[in-house]
């Protein structure tokens, strides 16, 4: 499935404009790697596991996005954005949310 932060797709029309389409993920980072964060961060630089955390829940996000269009039957999502918020001091969540369309190429 095509998924674009754009408006418009080159070569394409939005044919059916299927609805709002978003997949969410949170995630909590167990005690063991809060506490290597929390060393880490004493010391300044990236935090690997809190990276590997968030890029691990964007692929998730971005996964249950597209089943969800697939579900509306669409076969685009345009205007795919990510956001994110932390819950608590330990959770974080992932949203990508976008507009769910069916697409024809031009004849």
């Amino acid at each position: 499935m095509l998924v674009v932060t754009t408006e418009n797709v080159p070569g394409h029309q939005v044919v059916q404009v299927k609805g709002q389409v978003f997949g969410v993920v949170v995630r909590s980072r167990g005690i063991g790697g809060n506490m290597m964060a929390g060393l880490r961060s004493l010391v300044g630089g990236e935090i690997h596991e809190y990276t590997q955390m968030l890029e691990e829940a964007r692929r998730h996000a971005l996964d249950r996005l597209v089943s969800n269009a697939k579900a509306m039957g669409a076969n685009a999502v345009v205007m795919m954005r990510f956001d994110s918020a932390e819950i608590g001091q330990t959770m974080s969540e992932i949203v990508a949310y976008g507009t769910a369309v069916v697409l024809d190429p031009p004849t």
